[in-house]
């Protein structure tokens, strides 16, 4: 190749190089320009901010609060509210409009007729009204919280209170003191958190005689027969005699309700701190009572229990507890006396809600459509915890009468909303409960209900009553 064809060839490829800069160049500030241009024509075109399509922009947007204070600001510094734009001018905003609420206070679209001073003026005393109105929501919120906050400590206060004199004076006295009236009084007002737990046991006993050990023995019994059961399909007694028939009852059911025991809770669901534990629970007792077995309902009980007391101790509670004479009717499913003690609530139920009572008898409800769930679970599972807790409380005070006389003081608390229901409505809505419950509400409606018939008592009454399932409710003693 010549000199003379290489040196062409270098200032072609210079001048190439060159020129590609140079329209680098010049494409960056264009480019820019051309943005910034489209950008601005972008913002000014009609109905850009109205309908809330607004640029990025560097700094983030305004809250409501923020325009809020920038408009108070403006009228406190002027004396009076801001001067609205001139006739067919469009006003730049130090805002862009949120809510339909502040788009009051944007002028029209330049290719739309602007407002007349009548329509403005009236726009602005909308948006004051509204900020009047939204300054005094905030205000009753605030009051509202105050008071819920003086209520908790009020509520804290006592709590605590009362927890110095049931450790120092109560329990270290306990059979002295639990009938005496200063402590039925301090007992209805609910036990404190951290002797609620030792108040249970103490009340509900030990009648069985479980002892830790018995526990621990029937806890190995229940998990040598999953063991089984996993290695065969079938579960093997320790004679080598198959227990297929109670599958079910005592696995299939545990699994599956332990799953839907206080699902918001997460602590009993599978992988959560509490849920070994309560199949142990219920495993041993199936194992301790292969009479019973397990029954639907047991899991809520067991998992308050574990939640107030440790392992053993639960446990021994558990089965004292359900061998109390109202739990063994019912999870033994004994048709009989459970009509019995449904005939005897609905005497009382007449004679302290006689306007219901009568409204469930048109509508046909009977109290097994609404009663055996809350007292399968001790009504755990129909109330807030922590209002049954505090039923619970007082449950372990009276005994079985205050089951029913708080079934009553649910139907009382209730009663105008229940008047206005039928038959679907009604055991619908009692059997889901409103979760808004208050305890101080529903106690001063348990309060106001009397368990007196004519001059019999719950225990008179149960003893007397007979009741046929096709007959109505008569009494054979006087």
């Amino acid at each position: 190749v010549s000199a003379a064809a290489i040196g062409i060839f270098w200032v072609s490829s210079a001048r190439r190089i060159w020129i590609f800069r140079a329209r680098m160049l010049c494409d960056d500030v264009l480019g820019r320009s051309l943005f910034s241009r489209k950008q601005r024509e972008a913002e000014s075109a009609p109905g850009w901010k109205l309908f809330g399509k607004v640029p990025l922009r560097e700094s983030p947007p305004k809250n409501s609060k923020t325009i809020q204070q920038e408009y108070e600001t403006k009228v406190s510094k002027s004396g009076q509210s801001p001067s609205l734009p001139a006739q067919g001018r469009r006003k730049n905003l130090e805002f862009e409009p949120l809510s339909t609420t502040a788009l009051i206070l944007e002028d029209r679209p330049a290719n739309l007729p602007a407002k007349s001073e009548e329509e403005a003026q009236r726009h602005r005393q909308e948006y004051d009204e509204m900020v009047a109105e939204a300054k005094k929501r905030e205000l009753k919120e605030a009051q509202k919280k105050k008071k819920q906050m003086k209520e908790r400590f009020k509520q804290e206060e006592s709590i605590a209170n009362a927890m110095v004199v049931w450790n120092n004076e109560i329990l270290p006295n306990w059979e002295s003191m639990r009938g005496t009236r200063r402590v039925r009084d301090l007992w209805w007002q609910g036990l404190p958190p951290n002797v609620r737990g030792k108040v249970w046991s103490l009340a509900i006993g030990n009648e069985l005689n479980i002892t830790s050990d018995l526990y621990e023995i029937f806890l190995s019994r229940a998990k040598e027969r999953w063991k089984s059961f996993r290695e065969t399909g079938s579960e093997m007694e320790s004679d080598g005699t198959s227990l297929s028939a109670d599958r079910e009852s005592s696995l299939d059911l545990i699994k599956l309700d332990i799953s839907r025991t206080f699902p918001p809770l997460f602590i009993f669901q599978k992988g959560g701190p509490y849920h070994d534990l309560l199949h142990s629970l219920l495993g041993a007792y199936t194992c301790y009572r292969p009479d019973v077995g397990y029954v639907q309902g047991m899991s809520f009980i067991a998992a308050v229990l574990i939640l107030n007391l440790e392992e053993a101790d639960a446990f021994i509670a558990f089965a004292n507890l359900l061998n109390k004479p109202c739990q063994m009717v019912f999870f033994r499913v004994d048709h009989e006396l459970m009509l019995k003690y449904f005939a005897a609530f609905e005497v009382f139920f007449e004679e302290n809600l006689p306007r219901l009572f009568n409204h469930f008898k048109s509508s046909n409800l009977t109290p097994d459509l609404y009663l055996i769930d809350w007292i399968f679970t001790l009504y755990t599972k129909s109330l807030p915890l922590d209002v049954a807790c505090r039923v619970w409380d007082v449950f372990c005070r009276d005994g079985e009468e205050f089951l029913f006389r708080t079934g009553l003081g649910i139907l009382r608390l209730y009663e105008e909303v229940l008047l206005q229901m039928d038959f679907i409505h009604i055991a619908q809505f009692l059997t889901r409960l409103p979760e808004d419950m208050l305890s101080e509400r529903l106690f001063s409606c348990i309060a106001n209900t009397q368990m007196i018939s004519g001059n019999r008592k719950w225990i008179q009454v149960i003893s007397c009553v007979r009741c046929y399932s096709d007959q109505p409710v008569e009494f054979v003693c006087l």
